[in-house]
C-alpha cells in the first residue's frame, strides 16, 4: 500500500468526504506519475481562484512540481482537476462534454460532487471535477481532496510540512458529500495581545504593524483547512478594529468567509475602539439612543453587500453590563426596543425583511438573566447559548424553544480572560468535555451555529479541530476522544508513535483537568491576588510529589517520542506537543518544590525568610530535610525552562513565530518569577521516609512513591522488596547531586502480604505500608478513604462518558423532576463504628435547561431518600471553587456509622449529571485536594 492508499483509508475513516453510495469509477485519477502532473483549472469566482492556487502549492510540496493553473479547459492535458460551482460556466462546460449529473446537490448548502470523468470529445482528456453547491461547498471539495493526499490541517500553522512522494493517485468514484452538520462554524480570537496580535504586528504583517490583510488571509486558509465559515474577529484595545483595517473585509470577502462579531460588538462594531465618547457622548441606550442608532446605521450601510451574521441586542461599551439599565425588566425592555431598531436598519440597508438576514443574539453573562426576565426576541433569530467561560454550557434550548425557526447554536471557550482566573497561555480543557457537552448541545437541537473562542490559536490546535471536526460532521460523536485523537496525531507524525502521542496528550489534559497551569497559584483576578500554598500540600507533601511524578514521567516519554521523530517533524512536535506538556509541567514543578521546600522547613525550630541563609535545627530531634535548597533550585530551574522553552518557540523556523508565544500573559502573580531561599542546614548522619501514602489492596496491583531523604550527609542505601513487590530502583547513594533525596516507586501485583526492608546510613528504616483485604466486589479502604468509582454500577438512568475514566451521565431524556426507579447501588465495608463523610462528587455542570435542576437523590443503608441539589447562583465562591477544581461536592455526614457492610443508592433525579466518583471519608482520612488514591 502507497502513502495515498493509506492516507486515502484514513481520510474516509473520519468522514472527511462523507461519501455517499455511488457507482466505482473505471480507474483513479492519477494526479502524479512521477513525470507528469495533472493541472488545475478553476471557475472565476476569488474562492475558487484561491482553492486552486492552494492546491497547487500542496502539489508541489508534496512533487516538487509546479503545477499549471489556468481559468478554462483549454490547455487541459491528460488530466486536469476542474474546480467550481454547478452554476459557473466553468463546471457547466465540463457537464456538457462529459455528461456527468451531479444535479442532485443542486442549490443545497455547502455540498460538492466529486468524480473521474472523460471527454466526450477527446477521450484522452480528463477531468478530476470537483463542483460545488455553493462557492464554500466547491472548497470543501479541494480541502478533502488534500486530506486525501496527506496534507495535514496544520501543514503552515504549525509546520507540518508534507512529504515528498513518488506518485499521487485518488478514487476517482463518484462522490456526493453531505452537508455539514452544523450550518455556521467558526473561530473567535480574542485575547490576542499577548501573541497573535505582536507577532502579527511585528513578525508576520509589519507593513500593517497588526492583524492585517496578511494574516488574516492566512487565519481564513487554516479555517478553510478545518472547514469553518465563520469568523468573529478579533477586537480587543491592541488591535484595529476589522472594518477599519483596509484590506480585511475584502479579504474575507474573497474566502467566502462569513463575517460575524462577539456578544459584546452588536451590529458589526467594535465598541471599544469604534465608539468616541468625545465626538458621540455616553455609550447608553436611555440617554443616547439617536447617536448609538446613527451609529449601527453607519455600518450596516457600509458593509451590506457582504455575508454577515449580525450580533444584535445591547450590552455595555465593552464586555459589560447594558448602562444606564438598574434592572432587568429596565435591561429587557431596552434590549426589546433596540432590537426592533436593528432589525429595521438591516432591513433598510439590504432591501430585504429582516427575517431574511441572518442575525444572532448571544445570551452571555447578564444577557441571558435579561432573556429570562421575559425578553422576546424575533422567531428568525438564532439564539446562541454560551458556555460560563470553562467548558460547561449555562444552558440551553427547551423543547418549546428548540422549535423556533432561528434555532440555537453554541459559544464555547477554550480560553479565558476573567474572574475567577485566567487561561490564556496553554490550551488544556479536556477533549471528553469538548464532546460531552457538545454532543447535549446537539441533542438538545441546539444546530445552526457553533462558535469556539480560540485565543491567539496556537497554542490551542488540536482542541480547535476537534471542536470543529464536530461541527462539520456529528458522527464523529460516535467516536471516542480518544480515537480522534490518535488519527490526528497519526496524521502530524506518523501511524508508529500515533499511540504514544496519544497518551501524552490525554495525561496532559487529565492532569490539567484537575488543576490548569494556570490556577497553580491559587489566586483569582478581579481583583488579582497574591499566590498562596498550594492545596496539594494539605496532606503534607505526598499529593504534590504524585503530581510531580506524573508530570516528571509524562515529560521523559514526550522527550523520547520528540526525540525519535525525524528531524522534519520535530519542530511541530515542539508546538504541538512538547511546549506545551513542558511548560505545565514545568509550571507545576515550579509552584509545588517551593512549596514543598516551604512545607519542609517548618520542621524548623526558625522559619526561612527568603533570601537568607541561618542555620536550623530540628524541633523534635528528627532527620532534618536537607533537600529543601534542592527543592528550591530546582524550582528555580524549572522557571528557567519556562523561559527557555518559550524563547525557543519564539526562535522556531527562523523566528517564524517570534512574538506568538508569551508564557506570563496579564503578568499574573501564578507566572512571576518567586524568591527561591536559601537555608544553612545542619549536617546530620541520618536517614528518613516520607510517603504516607504506601496503601495497596490485595488482589489489585498498584504502583505507589516515596521519598528517601538524608540529613546532608552522604548516605548509601538499598531497598530489598518481598515478594509481589517491585521498585523503581534497589539501591544507591544519597548526596549533594541529587538533592539529598530520591523518588522511588514501589509496584504491588496485587499478591502477598509482605514489605520492604529498607536501609539507609546503615540504619534500618520503616516503610509505612499497608495492605487493604476487601471482600470480593467491595471496594478497599486506602488511606481511610473508599473511593466508588460510578461505572463499577450500571442502571438505565445513567450512561457512560466516553474519554473520561469510570464516569456517568445521566440520560438527556429524563422526565422532570425524575427520580428513577433503579438506582446505582455500590457497597462498602468499614471495619469499626466511627465518624464518616460521604462525598458525591460530579462535574460542576450547569441545568440543562430552564426547565431543569441539578439535583441527585441518595439513600444510605435502606433509610429515607435524601434529595441533594448543586445549584450555584451567579460568581458566588463556591462556582469559582468549583470552575477552578472541575468539581461539585455535596456531602451527607454520619457522627457514628456502624461497623460492617453499607449500601449506598444513587439516583438520578436531573438529566445530564455528571458524576464523577463517591467518596466514603472515615477518621484519619488525608485533605486531598484532587482525587484520592484508588
Amino acid at each position: 500500500m502507497d502513502r495515498a492508499d493509506a492516507m486515502w483509508r484514513w481520510f474516509t475513516m473520519l468522514a472527511g468526504a462523507l461519501a455517499l453510495p455511488s457507482v466505482a469509477a473505471a480507474e483513479d485519477a492519477v494526479l502524479f506519475d512521477g513525470r507528469q502532473l495533472a493541472g488545475i483549472v478553476h471557475d472565476n469566482s476569488p474562492s475558487a481562484r484561491l482553492a486552486g492556487e492552494l492546491l497547487a502549492r500542496d502539489l508541489k510540496q508534496l512533487t516538487g512540481r509546479a503545477a499549471t493553473v489556468a481559468d478554462d479547459v483549454s490547455g487541459c492535458a491528460r488530466l486536469c482537476v476542474v474546480i467550481g460551482t454547478l452554476d459557473s460556466t466553468l463546471v457547466r462546460t465540463v457537464v456538457a462534454d462529459t455528461g456527468v449529473d451531479l444535479s442532485t446537490i443542486e442549490g443545497t448548502w455547502e455540498r460538492y460532487g466529486r468524480t473521474l470523468v472523460r471527454s466526450k470529445g477527446d477521450p484522452s482528456r480528463r477531468y478530476l471535477l470537483i463542483a460545488g453547491s455553493d462557492r464554500r461547498g466547491t472548497v470543501w471539495g479541494v480541502i478533502d481532496l488534500t486530506r486525501e493526499l496527506g496534507v495535514s490541517a496544520w501543514e503552515w500553522w504549525a509546520d507540518v510540512t508534507p512529504r515528498r512522494v513518488d506518485r499521487l493517485r485518488v478514487d476517482g468514484a463518484r462522490r456526493l458529500s453531505e452537508a455539514p452538520s452544523v450550518q455556521y462554524r467558526g473561530i473567535f480570537l480574542n485575547d490576542e495581545d499577548w501573541g497573535l496580535q505582536p507577532w502579527a504586528a511585528k513578525t508576520y504583517e509589519p507593513e500593517a504593524g497588526d492583524i492585517g490583510p496578511r494574516t488574516y488571509a492566512r487565519i481564513f486558509e487554516l479555517m478553510w483547512r478545518l472547514k469553518a465559515n465563520l469568523i468573529w474577529p478579533a477586537m480587543h484595545d491592541s488591535t484595529t478594529p476589522f472594518y477599519q483595517q483596509p484590506g480585511n473585509a475584502a479579504t474575507a470577502h474573497a474566502y467566502d468567509i462569513v463575517v460575524g462579531t462577539s456578544h459584546a460588538e452588536p451590529m458589526l462594531r467594535n465598541n471599544v475602539r469604534e465608539w468616541d465618547e468625545r465626538a458621540r457622548g455616553p455609550f447608553n441606550f436611555f440617554t443616547n439612543r439617536p447617536a448609538m442608532v446613527e451609529y449601527w446605521r453607519e455600518r450596516v450601510e457600509a458593509v451590506k453587500d457582504g455575508e454577515h451574521i449580525y450580533s444584535i441586542g445591547l450590552r455595555g461599551k465593552h464586555d459589560s453590563a447594558m448602562e444606564g439599565a438598574d434592572t432587568p425588566e429596565q435591561a429587557r425592555d431596552a434590549t426589546a426596543q433596540a432590537i426592533a431598531i436593528q432589525r429595521d436598519l438591516l432591513a433598510k440597508a439590504q432591501g430585504r425583511p429582516a427575517a431574511q438576514v441572518p442575525q444572532a443574539l448571544t445570551l452571555y453573562k447578564e444577557v441571558l438573566d435579561t432573556y429570562a426576565a421575559g425578553l422576546k426576541v424575533p422567531d428568525d433569530v438564532t439564539l446562541v447559548w454560551p458556555d460560563n467561560n470553562y467548558g460547561y454550557i449555562a444552558q440551553l434550548p427547551t423543547p418549546t424553544e428548540q422549535a423556533r425557526r432561528g434555532g440555537s447554536g453554541v459559544y464555547y471557550h477554550l480560553s479565558y480572560w476573567g474572574r475567577p482566573h485566567d487561561y490564556l497561555w496553554l490550551a488544556t480543557t479536556h477533549p471528553a468535555l469538548i464532546r460531552e457537552q457538545m454532543d447535549r448541545a446537539w441533542q438538545s437541537h441546539a444546530r445552526k451555529l457553533w462558535v469556539v473562542n480560540v485565543g491567539d490559536i496556537k497554542p490551542g490546535e488540536y482542541l480547535t479541530q476537534y471542536f470543529l471536526d464536530l461541527a462539520f460532521d456529528h458522527r464523529i460523536f460516535a467516536q471516542v476522544p480518544r480515537a480522534h485523537l490518535r488519527d490526528w496525531s497519526a496524521r502530524q507524525f506518523g501511524a508508529d508513535v500515533a499511540d504514544r502521542v496519544t497518551a501524552v496528550m490525554l495525561a496532559y489534559y487529565d492532569l490539567a483537568f484537575e488543576r490548569r497551569p494556570e490556577f497553580m497559584g491559587f489566586g483569582q483576578v478581579e481583583p488579582v491576588t497574591p499566590v498562596r500554598t498550594s492545596d496539594y500540600l494539605r496532606t503534607g507533601g505526598d499529593e504534590a510529589e504524585r503530581r510531580l511524578d506524573r508530570y516528571a514521567a509524562l515529560v521523559a516519554e514526550a522527550e523520547a517520542i520528540g526525540a525519535a521523530l525525524p528531524a522534519d517533524r520535530r519542530d511541530a512536535f515542539f508546538q504541538l506537543v512538547l511546549y506545551p506538556v513542558r511548560g505545565a509541567a514545568s509550571l507545576n514543578e515550579r509552584v509545588l518544590k517551593l512549596d514543598l521546600a516551604q512545607e519542609h522547613a517548618k520542621a524548623l525550630r526558625a522559619p526561612i525568610v527568603p533570601g537568607s541563609t541561618s542555620e536550623a535545627v530540628n524541633r523534635a530531634g528528627n532527620v532534618v530535610r536537607a533537600d529543601m535548597n534542592a527543592l528550591s533550585d530546582q524550582a528555580r530551574a524549572a522557571q528557567q525552562r519556562i523561559a527557555d522553552d518559550t524563547e525557543a518557540y519564539n526562535a522556531l523556523i527562523g523566528g517564524k513565530w517570534r512574538g506568538m508565544m508569551n508564557a506570563a500573559p496579564r503578568n499574573l502573580p501564578v507566572f512571576r518569577t518567586p524568591t527561591f531561599p536559601r537555608v544553612s542546614l545542619p549536617r546530620q548522619d541520618a536517614c528518613g521516609i516520607e510517603g504516607s501514602d504506601l496503601a495497596y489492596a490485595e488482589g489489585r496491583a498498584g504502583t505507589r512513591s516515596f521519598t528517601l531523604y538524608s540529613g546532608g550527609a552522604d548516605a548509601d542505601w538499598t531497598l530489598v522488596p518481598s515478594p509481589g513487590f517491585v521498585a523503581s530502583a534497589t539501591r544507591g547513594k544519597l548526596h549533594a547531586a541529587n538533592g539529598y533525596r530520591i523518588r522511588i516507586a514501589l509496584a504491588h501485583d496485587g499478591n502477598g502480604s509482605g514489605g520492604v526492608n529498607a536501609t539507609c546510613g546503615g540504619k534500618t528504616l520503616n516503610l509505612p505500608i499497608r495492605i487493604a483485604t476487601p471482600a470480593k466486589g467491595v471496594a478497599p479502604n486506602i488511606n481511610h478513604i473508599i473511593t466508588l468509582p460510578p461505572a463499577s454500577a450500571t442502571s438505565p438512568d445513567w450512561e457512560s462518558v466516553p474519554g473520561f475514566i469510570a464516569m456517568l451521565r445521566s440520560r438527556l431524556n429524563l422526565p422532570p423532576g425524575n427520580a428513577a426507579a433503579t438506582p446505582l447501588t455500590y457497597r462498602f465495608d468499614t471495619d469499626t463504628t466511627g465518624h464518616a463523610e460521604i462525598r458525591i462528587v460530579l462535574l460542576p455542570t450547569h441545568p440543562l435547561n430552564a426547565e431543569q435542576h441539578l439535583r441527585v437523590k441518595i439513600r444510605v443503608d435502606g433509610g429515607a431518600l435524601q434529595t441533594l441539589d448543586y445549584a450555584t447562583f451567579g460568581r458566588s465562591d463556591e462556582w469559582k471553587r468549583n470552575m477552578l477544581s472541575n468539581t461539585a461536592v455535596r456531602s451527607l455526614t454520619f457522627p457514628q456509622l456502624a461497623a460492617g457492610r453499607h449500601t449506598v443508592e444513587l439516583f438520578a433525579a436531573s438529566p445530564g449529571l455528571l458524576v464523577d466518583r463517591i467518596e466514603v471519608r472515615l477518621d484519619g482520612a488525608p485533605a486531598n485536594y484532587g482525587a484520592p488514591l484508588r
